[in-house]
């Protein structure tokens, strides 16, 4: 079992910044994140290794979000910037296999809201 807690959500104005943070009680395989905002489809965000290799983003995040980890803190890290309204949604980290789709994950935390305001 991995217990996931993530934080540094909330309100920011469009073009701004955010960094999410999320503690793992233990390491994966892969860490990574999904988003969802209302009336949408759960959706991926970013993923890395536990090495630290290929990390692999969303085409509507590519070049304005940067994944990485810390595996001495067994902590992940979502560095948000030049947010859009779009952006705006809860969002999960996750762990378990490498991977874009949902089911390459076995752990969710419990998600953390982001707005960003227009």
């Amino acid at each position: 079992q991995v217990q996931l807690v993530e934080s540094g959500g909330g309100m920011v104005q469009a073009g701004g910044s955010l960094r999410l943070s999320c503690a793992a009680s233990r390491r994966t395989i892969a860490m990574g994140w999904f988003r969802q905002a209302p009336g949408k489809e759960r959706e991926f965000v970013a993923t890395i290794t536990w090495t630290g290799d290929s990390p692999t983003y969303a085409d509507s995040v590519k070049g304005r979000f940067t994944i990485s980890r810390d595996n001495a803190k067994n902590t992940l890290y979502l560095q948000m910037n030049s947010l859009k309204p779009e952006d705006a949604a809860v969002y999960y980290c996750v762990a378990g296999l490498f991977g874009t789709s949902k089911e390459s994950y076995y752990y969710w935390g419990q998600g953390t809201q982001v707005t960003v305001s227009s």
